[in-house]
């Protein structure tokens, strides 16, 4: 079966991740969590005091890049890659609310899309990957096979993100949630570096009243009319 690039992108919270990783799984594809690379970053500018607690230092961010090792690690009871940074498995301290307040403020700095972007269009250069973000379609794969811009209301999007929190133990109130949502949004959207924004040859997929089920049998059937397609 001839291999294609299938690029996701769209807003926080509205299952990028999930879809993407039960579609590699089942093409056989490679699965790459991009936002999971700048939350990777983002902890480790919190853990180095470069933001946080009211400061920021870029600049001194920007220095110490090179002191940052990215690696996905495939776990085979999960059936899936999680994040290590710098050796360390660090899948579950990006996933907390700290982070997603300070992950688009260090998505907007030129230097860390440049080295992230750089490793991800590395890992696709075989083709074969699935691969979610903000800008894959637009930056990172341009010329990928199937594009899809994912959606959904900020009320739908904070709701999930708030019980996937709380199943996971976290003491949360859903307004902050809902505000956070909003305010990455809009920085995600407004940045100078790659804004989120569609593909102009994206599908646009609302999922607000979709169910998984729904959703990935949508997707799946998108991107086996474009693997056929290609094989022609």
């Amino acid at each position: 079966m001839k291999k294609i690039t299938i690029a996701i992108d769209g807003f926080s919270s509205t299952g990028k991740s999930t879809l993407a990783k039960q579609l590699a799984k089942v093409l056989g594809y490679i699965y790459v969590d991009t936002g999971a690379m700048y939350r990777a970053v983002t902890l480790f500018a919190m853990q180095n005091h470069f933001i946080g607690s009211g400061r920021t230092d870029f600049q001194g961010l920007v220095k110490s890049l090179d002191d940052v090792v990215l690696k996905f690690s495939y776990n085979e009871t999960l059936g899936f890659a999680e994040m290590y940074l710098n050796g360390v498995n660090v899948e579950k301290e990006i996933r907390t609310l700290e982070v997603s307040k300070n992950v688009s403020q260090i998505a907007e700095i030129k230097e860390v899309r440049v080295k992230l972007v750089d490793l991800q269009k590395e890992m696709g250069k075989e083709k074969g990957i699935v691969m979610d973000g903000r800008d894959i379609g637009t930056v990172v794969f341009p010329d990928a096979e199937l594009k899809i811009f994912m959606t959904a209301s900020p009320e739908k999007r904070a709701y999930r993100r708030y019980k996937e929190l709380l199943d996971r133990g976290d003491n949360v109130v859903y307004e902050d949630i809902l505000e956070n949502v909003q305010k990455r949004d809009y920085i995600d959207s407004h940045r100078d570096i790659s804004p989120l924004m569609k593909a102009e040859e994206a599908i646009e997929f609302d999922n607000s009243d979709m169910g998984l089920k729904e959703q990935f049998e949508r997707l799946h059937s998108y991107a086996l009319r474009i693997i056929k397609k290609h094989e022609q």
